[in-house]
């Protein structure tokens, strides 16, 4: 979504620090439980779900294995975070649920620590008087943060230190910073331990030196610790969070002094810190358990962490994230001996000003994508705007997860390079949120004053706003179609992975958005012609133009693939023939846009008037080309239609905000243009500076969202990702082509491997001046598929488990 503030999307008057206020709490009204009851057995279905809880003590490995890391798998930096720009030069750590941005400062580390469920408000189930949601952090809720952490080394002042380095080290997951005073040299590591559930700080020196300082764990919504081991408290909404920390060493000592822990004359230290919230992904408890105390949960992890040494600690965790980090690799060429001897910011900034090829560096940004995505999205909620973290509790839009492109953007790259696993998070939150979500629509969206109610006067299944937290509410204004993006989205992922339990997971979702629709369209005959269609009834077109028009290209596009999705799940699973049936048959009733006598452009609108902004930052419009396929320059779409969505995707213009770019990049891709997919890379690559667009010191993006004013939205971290991924490779089930848009700056010589293809296939792939040189081929589900390569295309035919490898492709 992400409205500038002057966009209409953000009319003041519904401004979310002032937004009229709903009850916070999480408690449903009798009628929407009534109505949830038909959706009660699915919280059942999925199981234990995860959440903050007491588990079972990690496999401990005897050693770390051997790297296999390269130069590409390194970023480092020769100045710390300020402590005032952190969400622009931290460096993040997480474990998929807790997550820290630290500064690595010598004298002062500062943690800002968050929890992916900190979340206030509620359901958020009353209406603004013009039918839509309200959007406010009370009643509709924002992600905040958890704690803060400082270690103080009051005699490390950074002005008194030589030889400052801090590094983030992609292949083992570890953020590390070193320096020397008076002929020490003293070193961190941090990172995040998933099997642990905490974070570690480990301070080592060698040389005679010694670590004396203290350590404050505080909250960040006026808590009052009243030791300085651990904190808990409660929101107005339920929501019961705490902390813990605990630290240990050798030599000298380490005491509680009130509220905070002082150290002395220790010659290494460890600082473990954990924490949580009471929240459970099931809507029959209210997102809650009642008898979770946070607070006593994290103190129990940080003790069973604090019972082993740092050195286990890190193996342990190393050993876990390389399992996920290790399945793929990427060389997209060789950069340059000055370029490597640049620090990472000043090679952003180098690559840039001299507009020369960096291919480790666009290397090591796609293996940053995916460090973000094991470090955020991993057994529990998915990622949301700001992914898992934080500066402050006030993030624009609530860092909240927006469905009209945002949430989706997030999971575009984790499939594409090796990271199936980490796409569960998002699968099991819309299930999870699915029985309040069906509540709500029957409830609400009917209401006379929605100007996007079913004229039908029926209603079924579920829909979402732009806007949804994590209690099963929806925010600002309903958004008809995100039901059937949300469903393409998890769809798409059993597309990659081939597994029918997660097909017969999603089923309900499927299936519930059909209903949906089912009961929405509506009929009208085309001008001039007596064929009848099936539209959208009243909508918008996210996100600009009017607000009210019906048959909008965005909608038809995404309902035409969720009809096709279902049918295709319903067949695999052996479910609902007759219900399939008749959602065939819409589906071929369904109208589908026309080219522009006008414009020359593919419609927006059922009209041949641009009724929007030319250079608009979203591409509803060619949600049929990325993320559909419906429309391919591969002959099988009429030539028209081709030409139509690249004249509009010209007209859009390549500068925007970066997963403005990101999506750009991507449709350019699948129209094999490999010179603007580029480009669209490097733009987002370039140096943020005083708030504009761009990437920051630490590789975060950074979004303009006012003149002077960036802001962190991390969806372009995995797009452009994404868009590099499907530059290499574009697949669709039973077909695949290799190096589609290949651009100069890559083709001289590289490789790929543990690269996805819908169908159930992973692919590894060398190439050599534009050309694939060996092409190894695994499958993982799939059966039939047609590898294509400059015009040519062979067959090939594997068992689940089985692989083979092709040579001898031509130019």
């Amino acid at each position: 979504m992400n409205p500038r503030p002057t966009d209409p999307g953000k009319d003041p008057s519904r401004d979310p620090g002032n937004s009229p206020g709903s009850n916070p709490g999480s408690d449903l009204s009798r009628r929407t439980a009534l109505s949830l009851a038909a959706t009660a057995g699915l919280t059942a279905a999925l199981g234990a779900l995860p959440a903050f809880t007491a588990s079972a003590a990690p496999r401990r490995p005897a050693d770390t294995p051997p790297l296999t890391g390269t130069s590409h798998d390194q970023l480092w930096w020769q100045a710390p975070g300020d402590e005032g720009s952190l969400i622009e030069q931290g460096l993040p750590v997480g474990n998929g649920r807790l997550g820290a941005l630290a500064s690595n400062d010598p004298g002062r580390e500062l943690l800002l620590i968050s929890d992916v469920t900190m979340w206030t408000g509620g359901l958020n189930e009353t209406l603004d008087t013009d039918g839509q949601f309200s959007y406010g952090r009370d009643d509709f809720g924002s992600f905040t943060l958890l704690a803060r952490l400082t270690v103080d080394i009051p005699d490390h002042d950074l002005s008194g230190v030589n030889g400052y380095r801090r590094a983030l080290d992609l292949a083992q997951g570890l953020v590390t910073s070193s320096y020397v005073r008076s002929g020490v040299t003293y070193r961190r590591q941090i990172f995040a331990s998933h099997p642990d559930d905490a974070i570690v700080l480990h301070f080592t020196q060698s040389g005679g030196g010694h670590y004396t300082g203290t350590i404050t764990l505080d909250g960040t919504h006026g808590e009052k610790p009243s030791h300085a081991e651990s904190f808990g408290a409660s929101f107005p909404n339920g929501l019961r969070y705490g902390a813990a920390v605990k630290a240990y060493g050798s030599g000298g000592r380490i005491r509680v002094n009130g509220t905070r822990i002082d150290f002395s004359g220790c010659k290494d230290l460890t600082v473990v810190v954990s924490g949580g919230t009471n929240y459970v992904p099931d809507a029959d408890r209210g997102y809650r358990d009642p008898a979770l105390d946070p607070e006593k949960l994290a103190r129990t992890k940080v003790l069973a962490a604090a019972a082993h040494s740092a050195d286990t600690l890190r193996r342990t965790h190393i050993a876990d994230y390389r399992r996920l980090y290790e399945r793929f690799t990427l060389s997209l060429g060789t950069s340059s001996d000055a370029q490597r001897s640049l620090d990472t910011w000043e090679r952003l900034k180098a690559r840039a000003r001299d507009g020369a090829p960096d291919p480790e560096l666009e290397t090591a940004y796609l293996q940053y994508s995916r460090y973000l995505m094991i470090s955020g999205s991993r057994d529990s909620l998915p990622l949301n705007l700001q992914g898992l973290w934080l500066d402050g509790n006030d993030p624009d839009w609530m860092g909240d997860y927006h469905t009209d492109i945002n949430i989706q953007m997030n999971y575009w790259m984790a499939d594409r390079a090796g990271l199936s696993e980490c796409f569960d998070a998002f699968a099991d939150y819309c299930l999870a949120q699915l029985p309040s979500w069906t509540g709500l629509t029957h409830d609400l969206f009917n209401d006379p004053r929605n100007r996007y109610r079913n004229s039908t006067g029926k209603v079924g299944g579920w829909a979402v706003a732009f806007s949804t937290n994590i209690h099963g509410g929806s925010g600002w204004w309903w958004h008809p179609a995100g039901n059937a993006w949300l469903s393409n989205s998890l769809y798409e992922h059993y597309e990659y992975t081939q597994s029918r339990a997660y097909l017969a997971k999603i089923y309900p979702l499927l299936k519930g958005a059909c209903e949906f629709w089912e009961a929405r369209l509506i009929t009208t005959t085309l001008p001039g012609t007596s064929t009848e269609v099936l539209i959208d009834d009243s909508d918008w077109s996210p996100e600009h133009g009017p607000q009210d028009t019906k048959g909008n290209t965005y909608s038809q596009e995404l309902v035409w693939a969720l009809f096709g999705n279902f049918a295709a799940a319903a067949a695999e699973l052996k479910r609902d023939t007759a219900y399939a049936d008749t959602i065939t048959s819409l589906r071929k009733k369904l109208y589908l846009p026309e080219v522009s006598p006008k414009t020359g452009w593919l419609q927006e609108w059922m009209s041949p008037d641009n009724l929007g902004e030319t250079t608009h930052r979203h591409l509803s419009v060619l949600i049929g080309l990325f993320p559909g396929d419906r429309i391919r320059p591969d002959g099988s779409t009429p030539p028209e239609i081709v030409d139509g969505a690249t004249a509009l995707l010209t007209a859009r213009g390549m500068n925007s905000f970066g997963w403005a770019n990101a999506w750009r990049a991507l449709c350019w891709a699948r129209l094999k243009n490999a010179d603007k997919a580029y480009q669209l890379v490097v733009n987002n690559l370039r140096p943020s500076t005083g708030g504009t667009n761009g990437t920051a010191f630490n590789l975060f993006d950074i979004y303009e969202v006012e003149k002077g004013r960036g802001i962190f939205q991390i969806d372009a971290n995995f797009g452009t990702p994404a868009a590099m991924s499907e530059m290499l490779l574009y697949s669709r089930p039973g077909h695949m082509e290799l190096l589609p848009a290949l651009p100069g700056a890559w083709a001289a010589a590289g490789s790929v491997t543990g690269l996805a293809a819908r169908g159930g296939f992973v692919v590894d792939l060398r190439w050599k001046d534009g050309v694939p040189t060996s092409v190894r081929i695994r499958s993982v589900g799939g059966r039939t598929t047609t590898v294509a390569h400059g015009g040519g295309s062979r067959t090939v035919r594997l068992e689940p488990g089985k692989s083979i490898t092709l040579k001898g492709f031509a130019r």
